[in-house]
């Protein structure tokens, strides 16, 4: 299949720092290739790929250090590429939300549309509710919630590349915090965790503009405990370790979250998660064997004291069963097909009229 995969140009193609749905789109699209499959990435000049690369942006948006920058601009301007090379390919396979809808409305059919976000907005259902012949993909079952009457066509789990990060038998001792910095996610709520369980907590978060408020009035007055370690925002080179030097990833989100990247990256160090069972987190973690699923702090603290239960082997094993990037390709692989076949027979039924 000839494949066009187009992801949003915030972060480069895999992401520098943070970031995750360009990391998803760059571990698909070389699974992709490696599957045989002819693939185009649309992304910026530093994406590194084992795909045909268009570049459509000197550099990712977050860390271009132009004063004066339209992130609407450079997605338009991407978007019209892709339409002007629209017929070299057999599915055009977007991660940009909604934003490519009114000008691909005419070919919906041969594109797949992913949402990587969460869907409990104002205003997203009446767009959505507009634009029925875009087919969508759910990153978890869980993330449908508030968009239940959409054209869903399937639900793909994120994968990562098996090689992202090596499984570590050993630790250091630590329990991980990994992420942004944000109330959503919980940073006040790991560090409590810590306290009651006694232990070190590191924390490796990138801070948001949006969220410089909340870091600085709760976060930051509580990394004067000396079982806290703020570690600041860091990129793949040095995910690896931090994560498989930990005990446990402690994952106390209180939105719905929509698949949550890190879950699967510290299993792929070996390393447990412990969760607290907000949107996808049940599709995500197998209670006992890969973490533990918890509602509270004190039930986040006990489980810590289970972890010697939990085998780091096991984990990883799960890891490679369920989310490697090479099971998510195949999961796509029949999506595309699917989509593929369904736009040549309303083709053919269109010229037969």
């Amino acid at each position: 299949m000839r494949i066009a995969q187009v992801p949003p140009l915030y972060e480069a193609v895999p992401p520098r720092l943070y970031g995750g749905t360009e990391r998803v789109v760059a571990h698909l699209s070389d699974a992709l290739v490696e599957l045989g499959h002819e693939v185009t990435l649309f992304a910026s000049a530093e994406a590194e790929t084992k795909a045909r690369l268009v570049v459509v942006r000197d550099q990712a948006i977050r860390l271009d250090p132009a004063p004066l920058k339209s992130d609407l601009a450079a997605h338009l301007s991407m978007l019209l590429e892709v339409r002007d090379r629209a017929d070299q390919f057999d599915l055009i396979h977007f991660h940009t939300d909604m934003l490519q809808f009114g000008l691909f409305a005419d070919m919906a059919g041969k594109t797949l549309t992913t949402l990587h976000g969460r869907l409990d907005m104002k205003d997203l259902a009446k767009l959505y509710r507009r634009y029925p012949e875009f087919g969508l993909v759910s990153i978890s079952d869980s993330q449908r919630a508030h968009l239940a009457d959409a054209n869903w066509v399937g639900t793909v789990l994120h994968g990562i590349h098996t090689d992202s990060h090596e499984h570590q038998e050993q630790t250091e001792g630590y329990l991980a915090f990994l992420g942004r910095i944000s109330p959503e996610k919980g940073p006040d709520r790991a560090i409590a965790i810590a306290r009651r369980a006694g232990r070190r907590l590191k924390i490796a978060a990138k801070v948001d503009q949006a969220d410089r408020a909340y870091f600085h009035e709760v976060v930051e007055p509580l990394l004067s405990d000396p079982l806290v370690e703020f570690i600041g925002e860091i990129g793949d080179r040095d995910k690896g370790a931090f994560l498989g030097g930990a005990d446990a990833l402690l994952f106390p989100i209180d939105w719905p979250e929509p698949f949550g990247l890190v879950m699967i990256e510290a299993m792929a160090a070996g390393t447990p998660v412990i969760a607290y069972d907000r949107g996808s987190v049940r599709e995500v973690i197998e209670d006992g064997l890969t973490g533990f699923i918890v509602n509270s702090e004190q039930e986040a603290a006990d489980a810590v004291a289970r972890l010697s239960s939990l085998s780091r082997r096991a984990v990883r094993d799960r890891f490679d069963l369920r989310f490697s990037a090479t099971a998510m390709a195949r999961r796509y692989q029949v999506l595309y097909a699917q989509r593929i076949q369904s736009a040549g027979a309303s083709l053919s039924l269109a010229l037969s009229a």
